[in-house]
């Protein structure tokens, strides 16, 4: 299958889940290929024939802008080296986690999450502790006795009761003795956390050296800006005391053919991700692009605080809108 006939098969499935899709971001270098939200819901999904060509500085990327845009950043892909990725199971590269396009199915068509993850040393499920301790104690055995029938040390049973993970075999066994599921599903729209531990969000990259004066100016107005490398947009920014309200994405260049298809990508990320979108031009000939409002730089400069920016931004996106 070609990487633009999976992106079809993925954009449509998502559709049929009720989710709205972003424009696919058909420009390089890339992070994501699509923005997709279905209530509070919001994922950036990279998709991809073989994972093996997802890599450290995109998963990255991605990982930054699902905190700053409040996001669960995901892979889709068919493969790893020449082995198809198995069904119901939950992989992770570079903290980013990963999904066969029947996982994805699975879990939002039909509702049913994975309950497995891949992790260095085989496939694991999380385990219940508080479920297996009630099961361990109602049936009267000690920590030792259920040791011994799991062929574990006293300590690791205690570690699960703890909330340490198993490897689907001791969970299998474990369920067999008690009868009962003491597995919970793989939480992969919050990112996951609970099976996968990942260092902090990484830091932002330094600014393209021509996007300095930009994000110099943006920061006066009271924004904090955070650089982006492989989206297509040049920073994600919003207000140091707004966040959640007011995030904006930004992009800078002159304003060519390919700067009037970053801007109408912008637009429609912006639609899914409940965001707005200004891009700076050195000169413009119309006020937006598809609700991206364009800003030249000079008057990017007059403007005094975030409260002005915001103001020319929506003003421009509805008057489109009215047009």
């Amino acid at each position: 299958m070609s990487r633009s006939a999976l992106v079809g098969n993925v954009t449509a499935m998502l559709e049929d889940a009720g989710f709205v899709v972003s424009d696919r971001c058909a420009i390089r270098p890339k992070s994501f290929d699509i923005a997709a939200r279905r209530g509070e819901d919001l994922i950036l999904v990279k998709i991809l024939g073989n994972i093996d060509a997802f890599n450290e500085a995109t998963g990255h990327e991605m990982r930054r802008l699902g905190t700053y845009l409040d996001a669960t950043p995901l892979v889709i892909g068919l493969r790893s080296r020449d082995e198809d990725l198995k069904p119901d199971v939950v992989y992770f590269r570079h903290g980013v986690p990963v999904l066969s396009p029947d996982t994805a199915y699975n879990l939002f068509i039909e509702e049913v999450p994975p309950l497995i993850y891949a992790a260095p040393g085989g496939l694991y499920v999380n385990i219940d502790g508080d479920l297996l301790a009630d099961e361990r104690q109602d049936r009267d055995w000690s920590l030792g006795q259920l040791a011994n029938e799991l062929g574990v040390s006293r300590r690791t049973v205690s570690k699960y009761e703890d909330g340490m993970n198993a490897s689907v075999e001791v969970a299998m066994e474990l369920e067999n003795l008690f009868d009962a599921p003491l597995t919970s599903p793989v939480s992969v729209l919050e990112g996951a956390d609970d099976v996968h531990e990942t260092e902090a969000t990484p830091d932002d990259p330094e600014a393209d050296p021509d996007d300095e004066e930009v994000v110099a100016v943006l920061t006066r107005a009271g924004y904090e800006v955070h650089p982006t490398l492989r989206s297509p947009f040049k920073a994600v920014s919003h207000e140091e005391e707004e966040k959640d309200d007011d995030v904006v994405l930004t992009g800078h260049s002159e304003f060519t053919k390919a700067a009037e298809k970053r801007a109408r990508i912008m637009s429609s990320i912006g639609h899914v991700t409940h965001t707005h979108s200004v891009y700076v031009v050195d000169r413009a000939k119309q006020e937006s692009v598809d609700g991206t409002a364009l800003v030249e730089r000079e008057e990017l400069e007059q403007l005094r605080d975030a409260a002005e920016l915001r103001k020319v931004i929506r003003e421009r996106a509805e008057h489109e809108e009215a047009a």
